[in-house]
């Protein structure tokens, strides 16, 4: 299949080698020299100039290159997706995911999971990533979507999505056509925050602790137990907030809220999959493979 020499092209164009290609394939030598041919005559360009053992990309041949991370990936997420129409799939599915997934992230791949599998019956709870862990060890939920760094022993993790956190401010607040502010300038400006046992309050911490500094150093006005809480709350008071960029893309476009970036400070983090351990292959397992096979598309 075509898809098979594009994965035979990307191994002997990052090794740049034939012989290496055939060793990290399993497959003959002269296999990837057919491949490599047949692409080449599908294509109408000489993808590689060959001077004895050497090879090296040509024009076209970077340019395939380029694609073929993308390219394979559809044809990967193709093949899951018609290996799902061979089976009915049904039952409930209670899912639990920290707020900024519960509400940002994972409406639209719901959405396109229920399209797929009509007849399971899901459901979705939201609080902090502690909350998630605690529910998911409880029973409550068979799938948690969480942020931070706590690992509990009882259950797997999944690398899903990363995710970055942003100041921002009321576009009435003085510092609104302030493009930076220093990390000093930061400890003198009241702040609301999420509560604390949320993921976002642990990597706010985790940075601050990068510049020696812990939250206690900061003017914490208030704690609120949603995004959607502190920005109404940024919109009529003084205060700065921190919240993921994924939370506030509609304020920012619309100027109602206003970016402002903490010079040295980053504040990244993963989401993850979570689910007990030994968990079997119900529609858990299902809704899990789902969202990694469609990890990318929109969110």
């Amino acid at each position: 299949m075509s898809d098979f020499r594009l994965r035979v092209f990307r191994s002997a164009a990052r090794n740049l080698s034939f012989t290496k290609a055939s060793q990290e394939l399993c497959i003959s030598q002269p296999a990837v020299s057919r491949h490599i041919r047949e692409l080449e005559e599908g294509y109408g360009v000489r993808l590689f100039d060959r001077s004895g053992a050497h090879v090296l990309l040509t024009d076209a041949g970077r340019l395939l290159l380029e694609s073929c991370d993308r390219l394979l990936d559809q044809y990967d997420r193709l093949a899951y997706d018609m290996s799902l129409l061979r089976h009915r799939h049904e039952g409930g599915l209670a899912v639990g995911a920290s707020t900024t997934v519960a509400q940002y992230v994972l409406p639209p791949l719901m959405a396109r999971f229920l399209e797929r599998f009509p007849r399971v019956e899901l459901s979705l709870a939201s609080g902090n990533s502690r909350e998630v862990e605690e529910a998911l060890l409880d029973h409550r939920v068979q799938v948690g979507l969480v942020e931070g760094l706590a690992r509990r022993p009882e259950l797997r993790y999944t690398h899903f999505l990363r995710d970055e956190l942003v100041a921002v401010v009321g576009a009435s607040h003085p510092l609104a056509g302030r493009d930076e502010l220093t990390l000093d300038e930061l400890r003198t400006i009241p702040l609301v925050l999420r509560e604390n046992g949320s993921g976002t309050l642990d990597v706010i911490a985790r940075a601050l602790a990068e510049h020696g500094l812990k939250l206690s150093d900061l003017r914490v006005r208030l704690h609120l137990g949603s995004t959607e809480s502190i920005k109404l709350y940024l919109e009529h008071s003084d205060c700065m907030g921190i919240v993921s960029v994924r939370a506030v893309r509609r304020e920012l476009y619309d100027g109602r809220l206003r970016a402002v970036d903490i010079a040295g400070l980053r504040m990244q983090r993963e989401f993850h999959l979570v689910e007990p351990q030994g968990a079997g292959d119900g529609p858990g397992a299902l809704f899990v493979r789902f969202l990694l096979n469609h990890n990318g598309a929109g969110v």
